[in-house]
């Protein structure tokens, strides 16, 4: 299974990374991780059954809908990642143990077992990098431009995991700077029936995390990383629902905090 070529997607296959409402007016970009399960052809299934990809361990569910319907709602510009975490998780750092995972929650990734380093660097190359690049790209813009940008990345979570049932509805996540994340946490926990987690079901970490940490900190950008658990966005309804929320909530939780800045004394 690992005998193939040191390139890895055809240039008739999908594009690594997909950019939507490029020429936006939005301060905020976008991005999606884990929107897409697509797989090389040159790595077959990698030894794990089709009906895998179906699951959460290939891919966030539902998130790219959501995000391309917020992305409408807040005319901003959303950039998603297509191919499934199982070939390289586009949130981790290149080489970290989780970054092409030989076993994802309790099932076993045969063709990430033994990999060369040519195979391993052909996946960075061609689907992590790019994608990150065009993250770079995007706001390299914008700053050149003079103007603002906040980053919001999006995923979904699973209703249950490793069989111990999550009860949040939404997760809102951040690391060092909790000031997006803190702002918007008040707007959703104002909404009736809705259950929030505070770094639930995950945090933001140096050692799990890639997209916040190097798009977001260390550029000094207002950013947040939102969880939707993804039984909820399976349906149109429900990716409809959230999109519309969101769509609300984000311009005021960026608008609050701009304000509070503004008044902050010198």
């Amino acid at each position: 299974m690992n005998d193939i070529p040191d390139s890895l997607l055809a240039a008739d296959e999908s594009a690594p990374v997909t950019v939507y409402n490029e020429n936006s007016g939005s301060p905020m970009l976008i991005v999606a991780d884990h929107a897409g399960n697509t797989l090389p052809r040159a790595l077959g299934l990698l030894g794990v059954p089709q009906t895998e990809y179906e699951r959460h361990i290939a891919w966030d569910i539902g998130i790219a809908a959501v995000c391309r319907l917020l992305a409408d709602v807040l005319d901003a510009t959303l950039v998603q990642q297509n191919y499934s975490r199982l070939v390289i998780d586009c949130n981790r750092v290149p080489g970290s143990e989780t970054s092409i995972p030989e076993i994802s929650e309790l099932i076993q990734v045969p063709g990430n077992i033994g990999l060369s380093e040519g195979r391993e660097a052909a996946r960075v190359r061609e689907i992590f990098r790019p994608y990150h690049d065009r993250i770079e790209t995007e706001l390299d813009r914008r700053r050149q431009a003079g103007r603002p940008a906040a980053l919001v990345a999006m995923h979904s979570f699973t209703p249950v995991f490793k069989g111990v049932a999550r009860p949040w509805h939404t997760g809102v996540l951040y690391n060092r700077d909790p000031r997006f994340a803190h702002t918007l946490m008040a707007l959703l926990k104002r909404e009736d029936g809705l259950v929030v987690g505070d770094n639930e079901p995950y945090s933001v970490t140096d050692a799990l995390d890639y997209t916040i940490p190097v798009h977001g900190e260390r550029r000094g950008l207002h950013h947040v990383a939102i969880e939707i658990r993804h039984d909820l966005i399976a349906e149109d309804n429900g990716k409809r629902a959230w999109g519309a929320l969101l769509g609300r909530l984000l311009p005021q939780a960026y608008q609050d905090l701009v304000t509070a800045e503004a008044l902050r004394p010198a």
